[in-house]
């Protein structure tokens, strides 16, 4: 068996390497999102380079989530591959010391690093997430040529007075505020009876209530009642459900906010699916560990060429492609949300495992 001196020195390299990939992928993340920002929001009124700046740190933990597998990936590629040059492995194989036995400390690297994705890394990005969009809305409210968000879906409401038809250029506050929000309300004929365009529209119980107002009726002048109240039978659980990004609950508050939807019958399969793919993230970090070790282990003793590399990369991203795939099917309901973020994880595991105990003689 592996001494405790060797697998910590193993799980030491590890943890390092990760680290300074980590480091690296957070100060291109940041370059990069800075640099798109500006060039987005550089001609909104309350935009400045400073706050754009603080703007793309809040920002950089949502993005960082998307590059964890890779990150794990190829940081168990190099540190596999840095310890193959050096003969490390050589020797430590020369002892009796089997591939299953120094890939453990890398596993358990890759496991904790999981970990610390989901339970520091997760309410950071949500936080981040969140405000970031507050700004975002603050600095768009009012610039009525600035294109809105794609991802903001029009909400139907009915009452006893009618059909109201809502939509709003951004969401904050997890969709229970509307940014210059617009209300159609139409009567029972269909027909339009009013337009209401409010600076923010927030969601009380039983009613919008919006405010700085300016009401268009066909035939008159736009009047600014100021203050308006909308009655509606939406639920905040429906309203987050449809307008909030899962991106913006904390994996701690997910599960309620689940079984809170589901209580008033609606499905929450996007919530579902992503508190399921965050708690599949450390065995998928641990699965592209194993995908690693198929391409790293031999690189010095049978002499290949950067072909066995590349194709390590190749598998890494096309299990990526796959879980963002399935994920998009357990978002839409096809597939259960459990199944889509699990069998990504166990196809390359197997993978792994069955690739190591063809090759691998220890």
């Amino acid at each position: 068996m592996i001494g405790w001196t060797l697998g910590r020195y193993f799980f030491l390299r590890y943890v390092t390497i990760t680290f300074y990939f980590l480091l690296g992928s957070f100060a291109l993340t940041l370059i990069l999102d800075f640099t798109e920002l500006s060039s987005k929001l550089a001609a909104l009124p309350g935009y400045s380079a400073i706050q754009a700046f603080g703007l793309s740190l809040l920002r950089v933990p949502n993005i960082m989530q998307q590059v964890f597998p890779f990150i794990a990936l190829f940081a168990a590629m190099t540190t596999l591959i840095s310890l193959n040059r050096k003969y490390e492995l050589v020797v430590a194989r020369s002892v009796g010391v089997s591939a299953w036995q120094f890939l453990l400390p890398a596993c358990a690297g890759a496991f904790l690093f999981g970990l610390f994705a989901v339970l520091v890394v997760n309410p950071l990005a949500a936080y981040g997430t969140e405000k970031s969009d507050a700004v975002q809305a603050a600095w768009r409210s009012g610039k009525m040529n600035d294109t809105p968000d794609d991802r903001v879906p029009w909400l139907r409401q009915k009452t006893d007075e009618g059909e109201t038809i809502i939509g709003a250029k951004s969401i904050i506050n997890r969709g229970l505020r509307l940014v210059d929000a617009s209300f159609i309300r139409l009567d029972k004929n269909k027909d339009i009876i009013e337009r209401l365009d409010a600076k923010n529209a927030d969601l009380e119980d039983g009613y919008w209530q919006l405010s700085d107002v300016t009401r268009f009726v066909l035939g008159e002048t736009p009047t600014s009642p100021g203050d308006v109240r909308i009655p509606t039978h939406l639920r905040p659980e429906f309203v987050e459900e449809s307008l909030a990004r899962p991106e913006t609950i904390p994996f701690f508050e997910l599960r309620n906010k689940i079984a809170a939807a589901r209580s008033f019958g609606y499905p929450a399969n996007a919530f579902d699916m992503h508190f399921q793919s965050l708690l599949a993230l450390p065995a998928l970090l641990m699965a592209m560990t194993l995908i690693a070790a198929t391409v790293s282990l031999k690189f010095v003793r049978f002499g290949q060429s950067g072909t066995m590399i590349l194709g390590g990369v190749l598998a890494g991203f096309v299990l990526y492609v796959v879980t963002v795939v399935v994920k998009a099917f357990g978002n839409a309901g096809f597939v259960p949300p459990f199944v889509a973020a699990w069998t990504p994880v166990l196809i390359a595991t197997f993978f792994g495992v069955s690739f190591l105990l063809h090759k691998e003689d220890g």
